[in-house]
């Protein structure tokens, strides 16, 4: 079992960082590319990561030809022909994100047969915004022994989301792009990787409009046809080596990021005391610890400050001296890793939704244990400010968002490491 080392307490992040394309987006991209029924379609700028390559199996599991090519990080699928409409259970149970091969196949197929997914413990994430969409559009929803069966040709209807979720307005959007008739999703969740989405089956041949917005529109069509894409930029990779430059005094050029994706948490690092610019090639970060100044965040759906960069800021907060607030309104199980911060000395309380953090105080270095994807990211940024030796293991979480994250830091002046040795 793999283990990341930190040896911390003075490190000072310096340099420039290389991102990602997006997790939150490829997955998505990779189920739209079940809905041609000719041409191949290409994504390229594709991270190499563990849920990359349980999607490709979900789709490979459905009779489709998915091809990557790593060195290049270029994924081509043929989904010409006949395909099946049943996604396989061994690689649907590992993952929530596979949920959203449910609108594609349908839609594709008129009959869809996916196991409930499975993913990381951070709290409920039911699904019924799916099956309740699904449903307004004529499907005929069923589930037992654990799987969900749909059926039925599906129409156009108006379909107002109780909370606008991503994987939600994601299934819909794609289930739409071959309904007959015209669909619209109102309080549609507005991420970014919406819009990449929609770019990507509008390439496509479907009708999309509004995405970004609260209110998207689609027009069914006929048929679609391959095409290729880029996948955006990772905006949570991108905010979390930005508190990684914040929370060490360091000064770090992220590459390409972009602003208008990382507004949220730009604006709470410049209430902090952050330097944050905009230069040609991307987002530079400039910080003196001594000078931030704790402050009070609250997680939201877009374009709120992103649930995903929750446990990574609380890393920060732990380091800037003072009492500083989080508070968690996305997921009721996100603090968890605030319980293995504590094995490092950090002082903190939990009521319910709210996290108060006394930063400012001489952390530690201890073993502590990964217990989600983000959770992972931000227990390795608490041992670059912990005085003294920091493991972290399960890094399975860690390896479904980020590439290569030791490495990366390590490049910027971090004593780090990862290694199989206990």
């Amino acid at each position: 079992m793999d283990h990341i080392i930190i040896e911390g307490g003075q490190t000072r992040l310096q340099g420039d960082v290389i991102i990602e394309g997006a997790k939150n987006a490829v997955l998505p991209l990779l189920a739209a590319t079940i809905l041609p029924t000719t041409g191949v379609s290409t994504l390229t700028n594709v991270p190499i990561l563990s849920d990359v390559f349980t999607m490709n199996h979900v789709v490979r599991g459905l009779d489709i030809a998915v091809d990557f090519d790593q060195a290049n990080k270029t994924i081509l699928v043929d989904a010409q022909g006949q395909i099946l409409d049943q996604a396989p259970y061994e690689y649907v149970s590992q993952m929530r994100a596979s949920i959203v091969v449910l609108g594609p196949i349908l839609a594709r197929k008129g009959h869809a047969k996916v196991s409930m997914p499975g993913g990381c413990t951070i709290g409920s994430r039911p699904i019924d915004l799916h099956l309740k969409g699904l449903e307004a559009m004529g499907a005929n929803i069923r589930q037992e022994g654990g799987d969900i069966t749909a059926s039925g040709k599906l129409h156009g209807a108006r379909i107002y989301m109780d909370f606008p979720s991503v994987g939600a307005t994601q299934n819909l959007m794609m289930a739409a792009t071959l309904a007959q008739g015209i669909t619209v999703i109102e309080n549609a969740a507005r991420e970014p990787e919406i819009v990449d989405l929609a770019i990507f089956l509008t390439k496509m041949g479907a009708n999309i409009k509004g995405a970004g917005t609260e209110v998207l529109t689609i027009t069914g069509v006929d048929k679609l046809h391959g095409a290729t894409h880029q996948v955006v930029q990772d905006r949570i990779e991108a905010g979390t080596f930005m508190v990684a430059a914040a929370m060490t005094s360091g000064d770090v050029l992220i590459r390409d990021a972009i602003w208008e994706h990382n507004r949220p948490l730009l604006a709470k690092l410049m209430e902090m005391g952050v330097e944050v610019t905009e230069e040609a090639q991307g987002i530079r970060v400039r910080s003196d610890l001594s000078k931030l100044k704790p402050v009070t965040v609250k997680t939201s759906p877009h374009p709120g400050f992103p649930t995903d960069m929750q446990a990574q800021f609380t890393a920060l907060m732990a380091a800037v001296k003072g009492e500083s607030t989080m508070i968690e309104t996305v997921f009721e199980n996100r603090f968890q890793h605030l319980d293995e911060m504590r094995r490092m000395g950090l002082k903190t309380e939990i009521l319910r939704d709210t996290a108060l953090i006394r930063g400012g105080q001489d952390l530690q270095g201890a073993p502590v244990m990964s217990t989600d994807l983000r959770a992972s990211a931000a227990l390795v940024l608490t041992g670059l400010i912990a005085k003294g030796s920091t493991t972290v293991g399960q890094l399975t979480h860690l390896d479904r968002g980020y590439y290569q994250f030791h490495t990366k830091l390590a490049k910027l002046g971090a004593n780090i490491r990862r290694s199989s040795e206990v």
